[in-house]
């Protein structure tokens, strides 16, 4: 059994180090399906806003974790859904804020943030991290596949309101995917609306872990040049990142806690594995491997683990 339930990590991320995750939304909980998605298709569907679990609950487990003194350099609130989808988590934001002096994050698609509501919430983070991957509905339906009632105009007017009254930072991020957004005409027009956009980094990415279709395919080195160019951006897949941890005393369970929220690759699994000095990495491999519940996903000539969707794991 997982020790924590809302608590993971730290996990590594290319923007931020090491992640100190919180997950306050159900598994798959999102009101896009976007074809790109790490963690695979989403199979619960909302756009309505809830309290899922209790704050003092999240709040609880994180104050326990901070005891053990684990070294971490952001707290980041995204986990297994659509974060602001919580509507608890303007209180989660300011408890985590009074538990650490470590910066609070949140990563958002920036669906809701047409909902004042909402950005009161996240006020209260340090940085801010939504998406912006699209530039009308044509594309926002092809490639982010919303809640029907979710419109594109509504969400990027939303996501302009709400960068020029946020005081934190704002890290805005565009998926680029082969075939999708990529061309020049396609980045050009994503410039455009980026522009009204009041953000302090602006970061590229493309597919690099096993995406929810396998038609969502990671852009060529030159789109990505030319994106970056353009947008004047950051491209993250330039960006390095290390040092997966777990709290879980089981070698096999602490995997599994990971591979939940954030697939890893052949390469990190094992070098995350024998980071444990555990004796049995071979082992561990190979029941991943006979597992039914872990998928094994053939990309870019290594293979990725990740738990399968619909798929529980307390």
């Amino acid at each position: 059994m997982a020790e924590y339930k809302y608590i993971y990590g730290p996990v590594p991320s290319r923007r931020l180090g090491l992640s100190l995750g919180v997950s306050p939304i159900p598994e798959k909980t999102c009101n896009y399906s976007c074809i790109y998605c790490q963690l695979g298709r989403t199979d619960r569907m909302t756009n309505e806003r809830s309290i899922f679990f209790d704050c003092a609950e999240i709040v609880k487990e994180l104050r326990d974790y901070l005891k053990k003194s684990i070294p971490f350099d952001a707290v980041t609130v995204v986990g297994e859904g659509e974060p602001t989808l919580y509507a608890g988590l303007g209180l989660l934001i300011k408890s985590i804020k009074n538990l650490t002096n470590k910066p609070v994050v949140v990563i958002t698609n920036g669906s809701l943030l047409y909902d004042s509501s909402v950005r009161k919430d996240l006020a209260e983070a340090d940085i801010v991290m939504p998406s912006l991957d699209c530039y009308d509905d044509e594309s926002f339906k092809k490639i982010n596949r919303p809640c029907v009632k979710l419109k594109f105009a509504d969400v990027y007017n939303g996501l302009i309101e709400f960068s020029h009254g946020y005081r934190g930072k704002l890290w805005l991020e565009i998926m680029l995917v082969a075939g999708f957004n990529d061309g020049k005409e396609a980045v050009e027009k994503l410039k455009k609306f980026a522009d009204n956009v009041k953000y302090d980094k602006l970061y590229i990415n493309t597919p690099v872990r096993p995406p929810a279709e396998t038609f969502a395919k990671q852009v060529t080195g030159e789109a990505m040049e030319y994106a970056v160019k353009t947008l004047n951006g950051i491209s993250i897949d330039k960006l390095v990142s290390s040092g997966f941890y777990s709290e879980i005393a089981d070698d096999y369970e602490a995997v599994l806690s990971i591979i939940k929220r954030h697939p890893m690759n052949q390469y990190e699994l094992r070098a995350f594995i024998e980071g444990r000095n555990a004796k049995n990495a071979a082992s561990i491999i190979g029941r991943l491997n006979e597992d039914s519940n872990v998928e094994k996903i053939n990309y870019k000539n290594y293979i990725t683990y990740r738990i399968k969707t619909g798929v529980k794991h307390e």
